[in-house]
């Protein structure tokens, strides 16, 4: 069965964007989240135009290879401009996670209403590949809802101090088991098992 996975780049103080840019500044103090998708020198196989080391490309490859449908939340959607009408990993559909309807979807996006249909309809649409997890609000429901295998954290060593949290208020305690560790410039990738 594939699993429920959640990738994300976070400083190490845990946040996923940093203080609002200034105009004509790009993405802010979070853009050097991702300064590390092209400060290498191996294309990715996955995604054009990103250049990562030697220890960040395969991994990084192999988890996009993985993913065949994902699961965002209308924020991530929305900020990320409607991923163009497509998705953000090639080859994978999009379950939009939204309370009401939401009037721009592509034909490769869908609607839901419920992590748990939300979760559903990416598995349906997965052709047996795992589900990936776009943003904080979606994991912390998936987590809530017991759903989730893993989470890989993109760990850039900066502290940010502000901005937004990737993980919010959970109701308990969520015990991780680390699996992988793998050092690479300007990041630290980190996998977990979700225990149950």
């Amino acid at each position: 069965m594939s699993k429920v996975i959640s990738a994300h780049a976070v400083s190490v103080d845990g946040y996923i964007t940093g203080r609002a840019p200034r105009p004509g500044h790009g993405l802010g103090d979070g853009g050097m989240l991702f300064d590390w998708y092209f400060d290498g020198t191996v294309p990715s196989t996955a995604f054009d135009g990103f250049k990562l080391s030697e220890a960040s490309a395969p991994l990084f490859d192999q988890l996009a290879a993985r993913v065949g449908a994902l699961v965002a939340g209308r924020r991530t959607y929305e900020d990320s401009e409607r991923f163009g009408g497509g998705s953000p990993v090639p080859n994978a559909r999009v379950v939009v996670l939204s309370r009401s309807a939401v009037p721009t979807l592509s034909a490769a996006q869908t609607p839901a209403t419920t992590i748990e249909s939300a979760i559903a309809a990416a598995r349906d649409l997965a052709g047996g590949r795992d589900v990936g997890l776009m943003g904080g609000g979606v994991l912390t429901s998936a987590l809530r809802a017991g759903l989730v295998d893993e989470i890989v954290l993109h760990q850039v060593p900066v502290l940010l101090g502000t901005g937004r949290p990737f993980f919010q208020e959970l109701p308990e305690h969520v015990r991780l088991n680390l699996i992988e560790a793998v050092a690479a410039p300007g990041v630290t990738h980190l996998r977990y098992e979700v225990q149950r």
